[in-house]
C-alpha cells in the first residue's frame, strides 16, 4: 500500500489517533512503516490530481449512497458527467472498487407460470373476464411473494362477477397441492355445491400437475375416486387427503358431455366442485 497510495497511508495512521485515539507509533508497528516515513507523508502538501481524486471519491460516494447503494460504475459515472466531471467510466470502476462500494446487481423476476406440455383446454372465457351471475366464472392465479425470511406463494380463485375472494392457500412451494387447496377453499365458501362453474386459470404447470390439461374432462384434477379403466393414472393426494388423478387424454370423456365441470383453456383448468 505505501507503494501504491503512501498519501492516503498515512492519513489513515493519522485518523486513527483522532478517531480512535491510537498513538502514531503503534499505527506505523502495525502497518510496518517507520515514523518518520509517516511524518514526511502527513506533511507533504497534496498535488492538484490528488485534490481531485479526493473530490471525485466524495461525489462518487454521495452518488452512491443516494441510490440507496444500488448504482453501479456505469450509472455513477452518467451522473457525473451530467453534472460536469470529465473522467471515464473505468477510473470511476477502479475508485468504486477501492472504496468498496460495489452496486447491487437487480434479479429479474420470474413468472411462475411453466406451459404444460400436454395440449391445452379449450378457452370457454374467450378473453371475457366477466359474469352475469355468481358461480359462472372463477379466475385463479400464483403469486410469488418475497419475505425476509424467503419466498411465499399464494394461489387464489376469485369469482368474476363480484371479483369476491372465494379461496385462497400460501405455501412455501408453488405446486399442485397449493392450487387444489384454494379450490377446496372456494368449494367450501360457495357451500360445496359450485357445479357447471368454469374455472380459467394459467396454462401453467404446478409441481407436475398442469391445469390446462389435467382436468375431469380430460382426465386430471377429480375428486372422490378414480375410474378404473385408466391405468395411466397418476394417484397423489392433496392436503385435505382427496385424491388428484392424472390421466392421458384418451381415457376420459368430451367437455361439453360432462356433468361436473367445464374447463376454460388460455389458461384453463377445471375440477370437480362439491
Amino acid at each position: 500500500m505505501t507503494e501504491t497510495d503512501p498519501a492516503a497511508l498515512a492519513a489513515f495512521i493519522g485518523n486513527q489517533k483522532t478517531e480512535h485515539r491510537v498513538p502514531h507509533r503503534l499505527a506505523c508497528q502495525v502497518l510496518e512503516v517507520s515514523e518518520s516515513w509517516f511524518y514526511k507523508w502527513r506533511d507533504k502538501p497534496n498535488t492538484a490530481r490528488e485534490v481531485r481524486r479526493g473530490q471525485l471519491a466524495d461525489a462518487i460516494r454521495q452518488i452512491f449512497e443516494s441510490s440507496g447503494a444500488t448504482y453501479g460504475s456505469p450509472k455513477v459515472w452518467l451522473i457525473l458527467v451530467r453534472e460536469g466531471w470529465r473522467v471515464s467510466v473505468n477510473t470511476i470502476a477502479r475508485l468504486m472498487s477501492e472504496l468498496g462500494l460495489a452496486g447491487r446487481k437487480i434479479r429479474r423476476r420470474r413468472g411462475l407460470t411453466r406451459p404444460g406440455k400436454r395440449s391445452a383446454a379449450p378457452d370457454f372465457v374467450r378473453r371475457d373476464f366477466t359474469a352475469d351471475a355468481p358461480d359462472q366464472v372463477w379466475c385463479g392465479d400464483m403469486t410469488e411473494i418475497t419475505t425476509g425470511e424467503g419466498k411465499l406463494y399464494l394461489a387464489t380463485v376469485i369469482d368474476l362477477f363480484s371479483r369476491r375472494l372465494l379461496g385462497y392457500a400460501m405455501g412455501a412451494r408453488h405446486d399442485a397441492e397449493l392450487v387444489v387447496a384454494s379450490l377446496n377453499m372456494a368449494a367450501a365458501t360457495r357451500g360445496g355445491d359450485v357445479q357447471g362453474v368454469i374455472f380459467h386459470s394459467d396454462r401453467g404447470s404446478e409441481g407436475g400437475f398442469n391445469w390446462s390439461s389435467q382436468h375431469l374432462d380430460h382426465g386430471g384434477a377429480r375428486w372422490g375416486e378414480m375410474r378404473r379403466r385408466c391405468r395411466s393414472c397418476l394417484r397423489v393426494r392433496d392436503g385435505s387427503g382427496r385424491r388428484i388423478g392424472r390421466c392421458d387424454r384418451r381415457c376420459v370423456r368430451q367437455a361439453d358431455r360432462s356433468r361436473l365441470v367445464r374447463c376454460s383453456g388460455t389458461s384453463g383448468g377445471g375440477s370437480r366442485r362439491e
